[in-house]
């Protein structure tokens, strides 16, 4: 086979460059692409082991479950595995639509787009809405795809201090009175766990003529009543203007959607590039959504118990004497400080059969890298016992408590 060259190319000199993955490597340590070979559940198999799985988002356990898998299987017998095209032209489909109903019904707004990927529904929304003289102001910990949006976008890009509304006030003193802006926010901050200041945001956003969008990623399935998210958490649903959510997460699938009114919906259908020039959310993950959606209404029970297992996690850890930050969610920080005592006690975590996920810098503080865990609602007391027993024995190994 064939290779063009790269190593003389100026393009490249970065690539020739990056050796960080390999020196974590070197020091086997290296705790990225870890190969799963089994659902995704509470408990998976990596290298023929059975490891007790910390560290996904599937907050209702509902990517396994039978009722989920069957709908992917009728789905995918009734319209095939693809649509072969964008929702503009020939991709959308009968189920697409009835998801859009179902999904603005749950967040109480009077319609929903869905996009392929959460990713994709930031960029997609941000840089529509957000034009030429206009401002989008974020909090500094919002998600990556939040930041990338801002950046394809023609308006004014500023961030204010992580939840700090004194801080959020003077960005919007910084903008002319009469112009367009847009205050984007995570509901659940997907790696401290804690719950945008959303009454805060929602008041100065009024005072000063703002629109608000929650990215409800990680709040979906998690928060509110019947899961509804950060807005019905707060009963702000009407002092937000747009909702946006994930697939991945609580609803079993991959894939995104953003909720507003008709007139908005509208206007993201004919001038959100990322929607136009997408192919359509495939059937198999528009159906694994819709029997999600199902399930989390008739069993309540499920976020019941995922609080229930937050709570077990939480105040183990505590106990233990580690320090889990501002969290109040199922995404649990478990601060470490050094980088490389982080990916230490994820290795030896990794050893004793329990999986998490290290957060390490540039995604938090020199000094702040933490162990993201994360609980489901199929977690068992027993796995959770297990895993505080585990983390207790590494954190002491390495000196963190």
């Amino acid at each position: 086979m064939g290779t063009v060259r790269t190593r003389s190319l100026p393009l490249f000199r970065k690539v020739r460059d990056f050796h960080d993955a390999d020196r974590i490597r070197a020091l086997g340590l290296y705790p990225y692409f870890r190969p799963i070979s089994s659902a995704q559940d509470t408990e998976v198999l990596m290298d023929g082991r059975k490891v007790i799985m910390m560290g996904s988002n599937s907050y209702l356990g509902l990517t396994n479950h039978p009722e989920v898998k069957e709908a992917v299987k009728r789905a995918t017998d009734k319209y095939g595995s693809g649509c072969a095209g964008s929702r503009f032209l020939n991709g959308t489909l009968d189920i697409h639509l009835e998801l859009e109903e179902q999904l603005a019904e749950l967040v109480q707004k009077e319609a929903a787009v869905l996009y392929s990927t959460g990713f994709q529904t930031n960029l997609g929304v941000i840089s529509a809405l957000v034009g030429k003289d206009e401002y989008v102001i974020t909090d500094r910990e919002d998600h990556a795809s939040i930041v990338d949006g801002c950046r394809l976008c023609f308006g004014e890009f500023s961030r204010f201090g992580h939840n700090d509304m004194q801080a959020l006030e003077a960005r919007l003193r910084e903008c002319p009175p009469d112009a367009g802006k847009l205050i984007v926010v995570d509901g659940v901050f997907s790696m401290t766990g804690d719950i945008a200041d959303l009454p805060g945001i929602a008041g100065l956003a009024e005072e000063h003529g703002a629109a608000v969008m929650v990215d409800d990623a990680h709040a979906i399935g998690v928060l509110g009543r019947g899961g509804a998210g950060t807005c019905a958490h707060f009963g702000l649903t009407g002092k937000v203007q747009l909702i946006m959510g994930t697939f991945s997460k609580s609803l079993a699938s991959l894939g995104g959607f953003v909720a507003s009114d008709r007139d908005t919906i509208e206007y993201l259908k004919h001038r959100s590039r990322a929607l136009i020039f997408s192919a359509s959310i495939s059937p198999p993950n528009a159906a694994a959504v819709l029997a999600a959606l199902r399930i989390m209404r008739r069993e309540p029970e499920r976020i019941q118990r995922l609080w229930r297992n937050t709570r077990l996690m939480m105040e183990g850890l505590r106990k233990l004497g580690f320090d889990t930050g501002a969290s109040q969610t199922p995404i649990i920080p478990v601060y470490v400080g050094d980088m490389m005592v982080c990916f230490k006690m994820c290795k030896r975590l990794d050893q004793e059969g329990v999986f998490v996920n290290p957060v390490v810098p540039p995604a938090v503080g020199p000094n702040d890298a933490l162990l993201r865990v994360s609980l489901m609602a199929t977690h068992t007391e027993a796995q959770i016992e297990f895993a505080l027993k585990k983390v207790e024995k590494v954190g002491k190994e390495l000196h963190v408590i």
